[in-house]
């Protein structure tokens, strides 16, 4: 059996997390922005089979490949790092300095990873230009709109709708991280992913590093929004939410309930309080 138990899982975030938190910002910034780039890769096929097909929940089928392959090479994706880093700090084995540190340097990674192909998406679609935006490229402009001034335009109720649908995200997408945890054979580790990152992308949740890529690249195409649209309307909220999904739903949830056992002596000693 390749199945790892929960208890057992929690203690691979633990683990992970520490790992992730000595990695050298030089390794960080390459981890993070191939996971940034291939998050744009997925995206943009996503984007194509469902505009083939006619049908929205291929796209969604499609997209977790990307997730797959940032969980087998062990990249650095800032929305999983939102659940896992903080447990070092939760076991007392790191300072939130050094959380936030993690979290800022992997941010940056994937955005600059996110904004490269997007720039290499949006010459290759055009033909540097001289095709006129059409099929995919004119969905990647219709999403990036949609997500800011489309937001914009309702206001309040448009900030706290993206909000929300941030913390959906990333409590399905940092189960995906999660569940991969569960399987110690390739397989398994991609069945796993795929479940909660379908759920994901097939409800239209918000993901800040999916946002790295669409909503630039959709101003490289011709979309009709500025930076301040852009930071204000999506990425700062959609990456509070994200932070709120992950830590919160997914990562405190689990340590809460499986966080590693207390060594033999304590539970013995607690045992003997409680008899008396």
């Amino acid at each position: 059996m390749d199945y790892a138990k929960p208890s057992d899982v929690v203690a691979s975030m633990v683990d992970a997390s520490l790992k992730k938190l000595a990695l050298a910002p030089r390794d960080i910034m390459i981890r993070g922005a191939i996971s940034g780039a291939l998050l744009g890769a997925a995206t943009t096929l996503a984007f194509s089979g469902a505009l083939t097909t006619g049908q929205p929940l291929v796209g969604a089928l499609i997209f977790p490949v990307s997730l797959v392959m940032i969980v087998l090479l062990g990249l650095e994706l800032v929305t999983g790092s939102f659940a896992i880093i903080p447990l070092a700090r939760l076991e007392g084995k790191a300072s939130w300095n050094a959380v936030i540190s993690n979290w800022s340097w992997v941010f940056i990674a994937n955005l600059l990873g996110s904004l490269a192909f997007g720039v290499l998406i949006a010459i290759s679609l055009t033909n540097m230009g001289k095709v006129e935006v059409a099929g995919v490229a004119a969905r990647i402009v219709a999403v990036a709109e949609a997500k800011t001034i489309g937001n914009a335009a309702i206001g309040t109720a448009g900030m706290v709708s993206v909000f929300v649908k941030a913390i959906l995200c990333n409590w399905l997408v940092c189960l995906g991280v999660v569940m991969a945890m569960t399987s110690t054979s390739t397989v398994g580790k991609i069945a796993a992913t795929w479940l909660p990152i379908f759920l994901f992308f097939a409800l239209g949740f918000e993901h800040a590093v999916v946002n790295m890529f669409v909503i630039p690249t959709g101003m490289l195409l011709g979309a009709k929004v500025s930076l301040s649209d852009w930071w204000l309307w999506n990425q700062i909220p959609v990456t509070l939410g994200n932070l709120v999904g992950g830590f919160v739903f997914t990562g405190l949830a689990l340590y809460a309930t499986y966080k590693p056992a207390k060594p033999t002596a304590d539970v013995a000693q607690v045992a003997v309080q409680a008899a008396e």
